[in-house]
């Protein structure tokens, strides 16, 4: 016999199932893009801070900011239940693979909206909840169905995707200026070479699903690589507004120059061959070059403040 009693089974199953939900919800927040968002967020914070850090300060926005992200990635995952199902990459998310509702995710979505600009609003100040929110509807409300029908949604996609750092200055009191701006542009370059990269590998799967996430020549051959070459090689003088602001200095420079220079490279190989290969050695790149650029931004800010 069973040495585990029938009530006992239950709250196993039970159990076993109210682990998984939270499983399906931790997967539709996109918890390493959230981490990164964040890891962003703080760089943002700890340079516009000058120096006056309150940890406290930084947990309380992380913490809203957390909350429309992952509002960002529920309201955007029920929107794209149709075409998220006709890709290999996407079929096995919670609303796709018909786990949890699309109705449930949005509605999900929605509270953690509300509560994450809610909490920026009242506990960090009025212009970061403002632009959390416009972070969030440039994502859901354009981005989503925007990339259904032109590349130009990709755009609007690098806008949203560069105003965590924006935010991070916003939470620690920093005005809008030319220092927030220089962040802003570091990260909208930035993102153009790594995300064509990643819609090249999966290229195949985006044509399946009607999205049009690659910019074309006579509309059928891939100007992912030119793209790429123009946005690593402004990104270079890009990146120096950063120091050209003061909020760097010598070894900063040095990094983001030798790091530019090699994802420029980068780009331009994947320029000459838009191949699988080329497209991952460029996301790789991509990967390596941001974080070791906004550590240095961090670290140089500091040194120059001691």
């Amino acid at each position: 016999m069973s040495s585990v009693s029938v009530p006992g089974r239950i709250e196993q199953r039970e159990a076993g199932l109210i682990a998984a939900r939270v499983g399906d919800y931790v997967q539709l927040a996109k918890p390493r893009i959230a981490v990164m968002a964040m890891v962003t967020v703080a760089v943002g914070y700890f340079v516009g801070a000058q120096g006056i850090v309150r940890i406290a300060e930084l947990a309380s926005a992380c913490f809203g900011i957390l909350l429309v992200a992952a509002a960002c990635n529920f309201l955007n995952q029920s929107l794209e239940k149709e075409t998220d199902i006709l890709m290999r990459r996407t079929e096995g998310r919670p609303v796709a693979s018909g786990r949890i509702s699309a109705r449930e995710v949005f509605i999900a979505g929605l509270v953690f909206a509300s509560i994450g600009t809610t909490w920026l609003w009242y506990s960090t100040n009025v212009t970061t909840a403002v632009l959390a929110a416009v972070t969030l509807a440039l994502y859901v409300c354009i981005y989503t169905p925007l990339k259904r029908v032109s590349f130009l949604g990709t755009i609007v996609g690098a806008v949203s995707g560069a105003l965590p750092p924006v935010l991070g200055w916003s939470a620690a009191g920093g005005d809008l200026d030319g220092g927030a701006l220089a962040l802003f542009l570091l990260l909208f370059a930035w993102q153009f070479p790594h995300f064509l990269a990643i819609a090249t590998i999966h290229r195949q799967d985006y044509e399946s699903a009607g999205l049009r996430m690659l910019p074309m020549f006579g509309g059928n051959r891939s100007a992912a690589g030119l793209v790429s070459v123009v946005y690593a090689s402004v990104l270079i003088p890009i990146s120096l507004l950063v120091w050209d602001q003061g909020l760097a200095g010598s070894a900063y420079v040095t990094v983001a120059v030798v790091g530019g220079l090699a994802y420029l490279i980068s780009s331009f190989r994947f320029l000459l061959d838009q191949s699988q290969q080329r497209a991952r050695e460029l996301l790789l790149c991509s990967i390596v070059y941001l974080p070791t650029v906004l550590l240095t931004i961090t670290w140089d800010h500091y040194r120059l403040l001691s």
